[in-house]
């Protein structure tokens, strides 16, 4: 094992020690089924990373996705999605016949996502039916451990079952404002439904919390992604109206994105309300504990996706089209920082610092001790001061290849021009080892102390096999990857580069 030393980057112990791991959502999991689920391709791929030595499992958000697939613009920043459930795991319950789970024409058929829901909906029926006292005893201690996230959320997705899908602003008013008769009345009409939601939410939080606690056991730890802002169509939003910069139907008053740049002549426009940062520190940020204690029962340690808006953010009209008209406004993320810190300790966090970052982005996120993010295809644009060279990486950094939002590294590389192609060899050393693995071993060689693999790269995938494209709706979220495509050698390769540059577990 080789240690990295202490510095006041160091937030957790985990960054004690060189590191590697791989980024891979559980929806790109093998299987039958819609996504990939926890069940036993997941415990594969966790043997996968301990016989390579691989001792991190980076993933996306485990929150419910919008209708793209994006986990980014999710109903609820604690409830999991429940495509995620293993049918498989339910059967050895009892609560569903084996013959349940074995999709339509045989078992290497594909079922969609329909029969998965109405599957998990016999389930709740055999568990209400046939459960013994001691998973009937566990699923009350989750709703009451849960209860202050749990019943709104569950309500809410009745509600929006209710109004075909429309967003809670569209509900009538008596709902829409959380008038308490309203509420009460509707969680009475809804009893059936409220209980089938919570029982899954119970079934994705026992399976993950067998599968995590696999995976430690055997040196991997799980790294989470934490957006900094909340889909406005959530429950989150409706049951904490005061928090966020909202008109009296509800409506946002203003959302975020980020300005104009060097890639779009019009900034980003995201649609997320902003929050109303004087309430939430007017009660120690109680909203933020209750997040950040989610994420911490869930992960080892998690990314915060665009660390840059806890700086400071930027304010765009709701009304406007684009973020042309946005401007900066400050964000208390010192004290809230501070204040997380006062009730759970030091903060494993890794800060998403891509991008256009200032002096006092950076002074919050060292203050914190939260290393920052390196992106190797990133680069080689520029000169020998660009800060994604691996002679520049500081210690108190995770390097990755490319994350989910970059195209695989073999065909970023097969589309750059000669000339760009040539100049990245020369600078890897002319060795001649071909791509994507003279990229990886740069990124495990490279000083950062935790260095990540999309599994695309692992895989040495090409054009095609990408996770998300920014800036487009279609098309993304789907990719799923086969054992088939991993050779013997690519297995041998990661183990062998892992321990030489010491990050073997």
């Amino acid at each position: 094992m080789t240690v990295c030393t202490r510095l006041p980057w160091s937030g957790s112990d985990i960054f004690a020690r060189r590191r590697s791991g791989v980024l891979l959502h559980p929806t790109s999991l093998p299987g039958p089924g819609p996504t990939g689920v926890l069940g036993g391709e997941a415990y594969r791929f966790v043997d996968f990373l301990s016989d390579t030595g691989q001792s991190i499992w980076q993933l996306l958000p485990l929150t419910p996705p919008d209708p793209t697939g994006s986990p980014y613009q999710s109903t609820s920043v604690h409830a999991a999605d429940v495509r995620l459930i293993s049918l498989s795991q339910l059967a050895e319950s009892g609560w569903i016949p084996v013959d349940a789970v074995a999709p339509p024409g045989g078992s290497d058929a594909h079922y969609d996502a329909e029969r998965h829901a109405a599957v998990l909906a016999a389930a709740h029926a055999g568990f209400e039916s046939g459960a013994q006292p001691a998973d009937r005893e566990a699923l009350q201690v989750f709703m009451e451990t849960h209860r202050h996230w749990l019943d709104d959320y569950a309500l809410f997705m009745a509600l929006k079952a209710r109004h075909e899908g429309r967003s809670w602003v569209d509900w009538p008013v008596p709902l829409r404002d959380r008038e308490p008769a309203a509420l009460a009345e509707a969680r009475s009409e809804e009893a059936a439904v409220i209980e089938r939601i919570c029982f899954e939410q119970f079934c994705f939080a026992r399976q993950w919390d067998a599968l995590k606690h696999y995976a430690n056991e055997r040196g991997v730890l799980l790294f989470g992604d934490m957006p900094i802002f909340v889909a406005h169509d959530s429950a989150d939003v409706w049951a904490n109206r005061e928090a966020f910069m909202l008109d009296g139907q509800g409506r946002p008053l203003t959302v975020a994105g980020v300005p104009p740049d060097y890639f779009s002549e019009t900034g980003q426009r995201w649609g997320n309300p902003h929050y109303r940062w004087d309430v939430m520190q007017a009660d120690d940020f109680a909203w933020w504990r209750a997040r950040i204690r989610t994420e911490l029962h869930r992960f080892d340690l998690i990314r915060i996706d665009h660390f840059r808006g806890f700086e400071a953010y930027w304010e765009i009209p709701a009304s406007d089209e684009t973020a042309i008209g946005g401007h900066w406004v400050s964000a208390p993320g010192d004290e809230l920082f501070a204040s997380l810190e006062r009730h759970f300790g030091r903060l494993p966090f890794v800060a998403e610092d891509l991008g256009i970052i200032t002096e006092k982005v950076t002074r919050l996120r060292e203050r914190y001790g939260f290393p920052g993010m390196k992106i190797l295809q990133f680069a080689f644009d520029s000169g020998p001061d660009n800060p994604y060279l691996p002679h520049n990486h500081e210690q108190g950094s995770v390097v990755y290849t490319g994350t989910h939002d970059n195209d695989t590294t073999l065909s970023w590389f097969n589309g750059l021009s000669d000339e760009l192609r040539g100049h990245v060899f020369d600078y890897l050393g002319g060795t001649g080892e071909a791509m994507p693995w003279s990229l990886i071993r740069a990124a495990l060689a490279s000083t950062s102390c935790l260095a990540i693999l999309p599994m695309q790269d692992v895989l040495g995938l090409g054009e095609g096999h990408r996770m998300n494209t920014p800036g487009t709706d279609s098309g993304n979220w789907q990719w799923r990857f086969d054992w088939g495509q991993l050779p013997t050698q690519g297995r041998q390769r990661l183990r062998h580069l892992t321990h030489l540059y010491g990050r073997a577990t």
